[in-house]
């Protein structure tokens, strides 16, 4: 075990769940599948543990409980883990869950269960730069190139903070970071995280920090969750951060990279547990709220990749959950 752990076991401790904190990575190496796992141990989370099978992780906002992510324990054993957290929290949203947890929530308890977005996932085996439909990345490498630009992977702060608030007076959301959905960029707990810099005259002016996803103890994909750049070089400097990592990962053998959330990026398809009005809503805001959030500008560079989307969602108790859904923009920090 790592000094580290051990040094945020003793700090950390029982003060949320029952598991210490080398416990509950314990089940994050063994069950942390889901591209925001690793980010269920940012700072501010409290659990609802079960011994033997796993946890869930929440936040709490305006006595509202926010639940990130599926719950980090075996598949077969979400029903059990579900329906023992419904009865303490029985109001709870859930938000970027899977589509089995789903199922079960709304099977069991009616909750809606509606499309809060998609992710996507590459098969780093099969990876290559080839191809018309990725032309875009190539020119984006290209011209990072003629510019000087080179990456390297670092573990060690380069100018990190300073580009980060630069990076951030460039956006539509100003006064802070996102949290909950997108974890900070400190965190106490930061094993496997890898981080990539690019460098122009020797001096960073962007940077990625991957996060681990992990099953049965082994690293099975990364996930670019924090990422920024110099606003001079907007995407380009993002596409050539990740092709570096992606060859990086490809070569050690770690089967996929994960681009995680593409926020209301949604099928115009509605299911039968989806909310008809909640999702005509998101579908409106993606159309005409960008002064919010870059929606349209993520979907398009995420896409670029030509990854394999699936379908993540928000399952909700009300069909209008317009105060839960405040609240946890008040929580994320977006308003």
């Amino acid at each position: 075990m790592s000094d580290q752990i051990l040094a945020l076991d003793r700090t950390q401790g029982l003060t949320d769940g029952q598991f210490t904190f080398s416990e509950r990575v314990n089940y994050l190496k063994q069950f942390g599948v889901h591209s925001q796992s690793f980010s269920t141990l940012q700072p501010g989370m409290q659990y609802f543990d079960v011994e033997g099978m796993g946890y869930v992780a929440y936040m709490r906002k305006w006595g509202g409980t926010f639940v990130l992510s599926d719950p980090v324990c075996a598949p077969e054993n979400f029903p059990v883990i579900l329906e023992r957290f419904h009865q303490k929290f029985p109001n709870a949203c859930y938000i970027q869950v899977s589509k089995p947890v789903v199922g079960f929530l709304h099977l069991r308890f009616g909750l809606y269960g509606t499309q809060f977005g998609s992710e996507s996932r590459i098969d780093l085996r099969k990876w290559s730069l080839s191809g018309k439909k990725k032309q875009i990345l190539r020119t984006a490498l290209n011209q990072a190139e003629k510019n000087g630009i080179t990456v390297k992977e670092r573990f060690s702060d380069d100018h990190t903070r300073e580009i980060s608030e630069a990076w951030i007076r460039t956006r539509k959301c100003k006064s802070n970071e996102i949290r909950f959905l997108i974890r900070p960029m400190e965190m106490d707990y930061r094993e496997n995280e890898r981080h990539f810099y690019a460098y122009q005259d020797g001096k960073a002016v962007g940077f990625i920090y991957f996060d681990p996803i992990y099953r049965n103890n082994e690293i099975i994909s990364y996930v670019p969750n924090i990422s920024r750049a110099n606003a001079d070089f907007r995407q380009g400097i993002f596409y050539t951060l990740m092709a570096h990592a992606m060859d990086v990962f490809k070569a050690e053998g770690v089967p996929f990279l994960d681009l995680g959330l593409i926020p209301l990026s949604l099928d115009k398809a509605t299911e039968h547990q989806e909310s008809r009005l909640l999702k005509k809503m998101l579908h409106g805001i993606y159309e005409k709220g960008n002064f919010l959030y870059n929606f349209k500008g993520l979907e398009f560079t995420k896409s670029r990749f030509r990854g394999d989307g699936f379908k993540t969602y928000c399952c909700h108790k009300r069909a209008i959950p317009a105060l839960e859904f405040l609240a946890m923009f008040k929580l994320t920090r977006l308003l």
